[in-house]
């Protein structure tokens, strides 16, 4: 099995790379064998190599400075997709893929193209948010944070149902963007650190019929659980 975690060293934001740690630690946990790569804008890239490819947040620069370098692999990654590789976009990584970014003071930059949805970035102060996601693909809920500038539109295949937080855009029940094994999210913890359910379900599309162990995620439950009912508890307040 081959892990890719792509942009390691400057698409990073909010401790990401703790979403590979954790996935690095339930496959030794579970004895299953693997490789991580950590590559950068340095590296050339063989995305079909791979099982499991993630980007994490990064500043709306570096993004820009990722979605760049990742013009050169536009078909791979649309191949990617339609063979069913598990690709993780957390934060602002899932915007690159749209067909367009339109920046606060008013610039556009042609996006990957390979979804039709449009991101708009804000001109006043970042949107913040402690969240719950729900998904029709997890029994349990998602809990986490959102830190973010932009607004999306065009969205149809949306990842996540906003039960708190902040959608893909103002109002907006819906949050992020799925496509077969393609999950784009903003939202950050990190999510497969803070999810451990989601953790197990993105390992196990990446394990196929292996067995996982999960003895090993007593504090990660007992932490999301604690975190699920404070925020629950503000749902209740403000309601």
């Amino acid at each position: 099995m081959k892990i890719l975690h792509l942009y390691y060293d400057f698409m990073n934001l909010y401790g990401e790379y703790a979403n590979i740690s954790a996935l690095e630690r339930l496959l030794q946990k579970s004895g299953i064998d693997f490789q991580t790569d950590r590559l950068s804008l340095q590296d050339d890239v063989s995305f079909s190599d791979y099982d499991f490819i993630y980007i994490g947040s990064g500043t709306e620069r570096n993004r820009n400075i990722a979605m760049e370098h990742l013009r050169l692999y536009k078909s791979a990654l649309a191949e990617c997709i339609d063979r069913n590789t598990v690709l993780l976009m957390t934060g602002n990584a899932f915007e690159m893929f749209g067909k367009s970014i339109t920046s606060a003071d008013g610039r556009t930059a042609e996006g990957l193209g390979l979804f039709n949805f449009t991101v708009t970035e804000q001109k006043k102060s970042r949107n913040t948010a402690d969240a719950i996601f729900t998904a029709d693909f997890l029994d349990k809920p998602l809990v986490g944070f959102i830190n973010k500038c932009s607004e999306i539109s065009g969205i149809d295949a949306p990842l996540f149902t906003v039960r708190m937080g902040l959608g893909n855009q103002q109002e907006d029940k819906n949050e992020g963007i799925r496509l077969n094994n393609f999950f784009g999210t903003h939202l950050t913890g990190p999510v497969m650190m803070k999810n451990p359910h989601f953790l197990l379900y993105v390992a196990q599309l990446i394990a196929k019929d292996a067995v996982l162990s999960t003895d090993h995620l007593g504090y990660e439950n007992a932490a999301y659980e604690i975190t699920l009912s404070e925020l629950t508890k503000l749902t209740e307040k403000n309601n």
